[in-house]
Order: C-alpha cells, then sequence, then structure tokens
C-alpha cells in the first residue's frame, strides 16, 4: 500500500516547473520592492546585504561530498568574466530601482535576450536571420517608448537598466559556455562573493546601522535574490521552456501593482506600450531559438 502511494506523482514535471517559476517570479518582486524601499540607506550597504546574505542559499544547495573542493575550478577566467559582467550589471539594476518607477525598471530588463542576440553575433559569430532581427528593432522601439522621461525630463537614470541588459548579455554568454562544465553553485558562488566584497569596499564611505526592522528587510532581500535565481534554474531544468517563460513576463504585473500601492506610481500609457513591445519581441527571440534549438536565455538571471 505504501509503495502504491510512494509511487503515485502528485504533480508532473511540467506543473511542478511552473509553480517553481511563479515563485521565483513572486521572489524576484520582493527582493526589487526591498531594494527600492530601502534607498534611505547608503547604496554599497544595500549592495553588500543583497549578496552576503545572498550566499546562504548557494551554500545549502553545495553536496557535501563537495564542500572540500566545490571552488576549485580549471575556467577562472571565464568565471571572472562573469561575475565582473553581473556585478557591473546588477549595480545599475541597483540605481535604476533606486531612482525610477519599479515597472519602468522590471519592463526595461525584459530587453536582455535582446542584447544577447547582439552580442551572440559579434562576441559567437552568430547567424542571425530576418526574424530575430525583426524581434530586435521591434525591442528597440518598445524601449525608446519606455525610456520617453529620459529624453523630457533628463532623467539619465533610464539609463541604468538598459546598461543592466548590455551587462546581462556578457552574462548569459559566459554562463552558456560555464554551464558546460561548471555547476551552478559554483558560477552564482563565484559571482555573488565578488557583489559581496564591492559592496564591503563602500564600508569607508559611511554606513548607517540599520534598524531590527530594516535588517530583516536586507536579510529578505538577499535570501529572495537568491532563491529567485536557483527557482528560475529549476524551473527551465523540470518544465518545458515554452511552458514557463511567458509567466517570468508576469513580474510586470507585481510591478505596476506593488509600484502604485506602495509609491503611488501610476504607469504611463506609452512605457505600457512599450513594455509590451519589448515582451513580444522577447518572446519571438525565444520562440526563433526554441525552433533552432539553441540554449534559452533566462531573462533577469
Amino acid at each position: 500500500m505504501l509503495k502504491k502511494i510512494k509511487d503515485i506523482q502528485l504533480l508532473t514535471k511540467n506543473q511542478t516547473g511552473v509553480l517553481y517559476m511563479v515563485a521565483s517570479v513572486m521572489c524576484f518582486a520582493i527582493m526589487d520592492i526591498c531594494i527600492k524601499w530601502l534607498n534611505y540607506y547608503p547604496f554599497g550597504e544595500v549592495f553588500f546585504a543583497r549578496f552576503f546574505f545572498g550566499l546562504i542559499p548557494i551554500f545549502l544547495i553545495i553536496p557535501k561530498n563537495k564542500w572540500s573542493n566545490f571552488y576549485k575550478t580549471t575556467r577562472p577566467g571565464l568565471h571572472a568574466f562573469r561575475a565582473i559582467c553581473g556585478s557591473i550589471a546588477f549595480i545599475c539594476i541597483f540605481f535604476g530601482l533606486r531612482h525610477l518607477p519599479l515597472a519602468d525598471v522590471v519592463s526595461l530588463t525584459f530587453g536582455g535576450p535582446i542584447f544577447v542576440t547582439i552580442a551572440s553575433i559579434i562576441f559567437l559569430s552568430e547567424k542571425v536571420g530576418i526574424k530575430r532581427w525583426s524581434a530586435v528593432c521591434l525591442g528597440f522601439i518598445g524601449m525608446i517608448l519606455i525610456v520617453q522621461p529620459a529624453f523630457i525630463e533628463l532623467n539619465y537614470y533610464y539609463l541604468s537598466p538598459i546598461l543592466f541588459c548590455i551587462f546581462f548579455s556578457g552574462v548569459a554568454i559566459s554562463v552558456r559556455a560555464l554551464s558546460k562544465t561548471e555547476p551552478n553553485y559554483r558560477i552564482a558562488f563565484y559571482f555573488t562573493v565578488l557583489c559581496t566584497f564591492i559592496g564591503l569596499c563602500t564600508l569607508p564611505f559611511g554606513w548607517v546601522m540599520p534598524t531590527v526592522k530594516d535588517l530583516s528587510l536586507f536579510i529578505i532581500m538577499g535570501l529572495c535574490g537568491s532563491v529567485a535565481n536557483l527557482l528560475l534554474t529549476q524551473s527551465y531544468r523540470l518544465a518545458e521552456a515554452s511552458l514557463v517563460t511567458p509567466i517570468k513576463y508576469s513580474s510586470l504585473v507585481y510591478a505596476i501593482i506593488f509600484g502604485f500601492i506602495i509609491w503611488g506610481e501610476v504607469p504611463k500609457p506609452l512605457m505600457l506600450a512599450g513594455a509590451l513591445l519589448v515582451i513580444l519581441s522577447s518572446l519571438i527571440i525565444f520562440i526563433r531559438e526554441k525552433k533552432l534549438k539553441k540554449e534559452i536565455v533566462i531573462p533577469r538571471s
């Protein structure tokens, strides 16, 4: 009887993958809210907390038999490149979240696959057909609509999410190469350690002792950010990418809702139109790469 019960599979892999993706989106949303909420603390202090506490989930997924040499690698240069690109990308997204409407930042980060396509042409000599070039152009039109306040109000912070997308392309290309030989925990470890060190270097410029309430937010921010990435990766491992990728874009809904409730941010029609174009562009690139049987680019990894 017990054997029969154990043999019953409550959820399929696709269903489990969908749940992981939903949880990932929620964790990313919580992380974004915490980063934006804690903007009265020094930038470097918040940056440090995000990655220092983010190390905890990474250590928890390292296999016991790997603890003595989990950090050893034969590809230090590529790890360094991934970590540097990732740290710069996160610095940019931190600036964006602290100074721009939440929905604007989230919608611009969806442009990551657009820049990955361009980087693949430049660095990997990949051939890109008319469909993906059309998607890239469509995405750029969408991003221009989203960042129009940068031209009208001279708000140059809108450049930070775009810079995030550019450096994200370096992350995506390096992770594609590293994933062939390196486990996820090692890739995440070196990136997180570098970001923690960068944040720690800002200590001499003045940190503020957090209250108990804010310390809890620091911890939640770090844990959610790290767990979100782990859930995202596991989601793509378990479920068909075509099933879970569209769910990732529901993070814009969370951004609009929480941005309005907490900060009274009302999305502008041009921003919404631009966000739809960027999402459409990313989905076209995703569908095309799936047909070509290429590794899927995970947005906001």
